[in-house]
């Protein structure tokens, strides 16, 4: 049995106060400008003890490497914390890469945002008959901006692989109408983001007959 409780920011004991830097008193975690500068501007922080962004190691060696630029080798470019791929390893694997749709409405508003949703049949799972409406792929696109894809979420096998190449595509500023131009590789599961037609909010069915 494995057992993930998570993990504690140590920041309570390390001389913060001294120098005044600002903890959230609630989790200990450092909050930060978009340059990972906290309230002394002599200090930085970045990777897991930043507050209010993901806790993961790819995440961490990027913004640290993009810091060590921007200070001294005179770049500007700073960590995208929105585009981040990431998946969780669960026998039937998820993915997702931009806003999760409660936060795509928060930003964008309901009204500016299209939706597209599907169940799909993994080619592999219909010889053991195993559920052809398990996986779910869902892409967000905001229609304020050429139906620009901000947020996409897979269920199914090998979701990591599917999404950190798509990752790649929403960097370069993916939208629903590429991804229509886009011939699919059949029979795969990542296909399905190439034929995606039903809106949530047309209310149809996504349930699928077949692979």
């Amino acid at each position: 049995v494995l057992i993930a409780i998570g993990r504690d920011a140590c920041t309570r004991n390390i001389g913060l106060q001294t120098i005044g830097v600002k903890i959230n008193e609630k989790n200990g975690k450092i909050p930060v400008n978009d340059e990972e500068q906290t309230n002394v501007p002599y200090v930085y922080a970045i990777g897991d003890i930043l507050d209010g962004k993901l806790e993961l190691t790819p995440v961490a060696i990027q913004a640290g490497r993009l810091l060590a630029q921007r200070l001294y080798g005179g770049s500007s470019r700073k960590c995208d914390y929105i585009n981040v791929p990431t998946t969780v390893f669960t026998p039937l694997e998820y993915g997702s890469c931009g806003y999760p749709e409660e936060r795509a409405i928060e930003e964008y508003g309901q009204q500016n945002l299209e939706v597209y949703h599907t169940l799909f049949w993994p080619l592999e799972w219909t010889v053991p008959g195993r559920d052809n409406n398990t996986c779910y792929a869902k892409i967000i696109c905001n229609k304020q901006d050429n139906n620009r894809v901000i947020g996409l979420h897979v269920l199914g096998p090998n979701a990591g692989e599917v999404t950190q190449g798509f990752a790649a595509a929403i960097k370069c500023g993916l939208t629903k109408e590429l991804l229509d131009e886009t011939i699919g590789i059949h029979p795969t599961c990542a296909e399905v983001f190439t034929t995606m037609d039903i809106t949530k909010s047309s209310g149809q069915d996504i349930t699928q007959k077949g692979c």
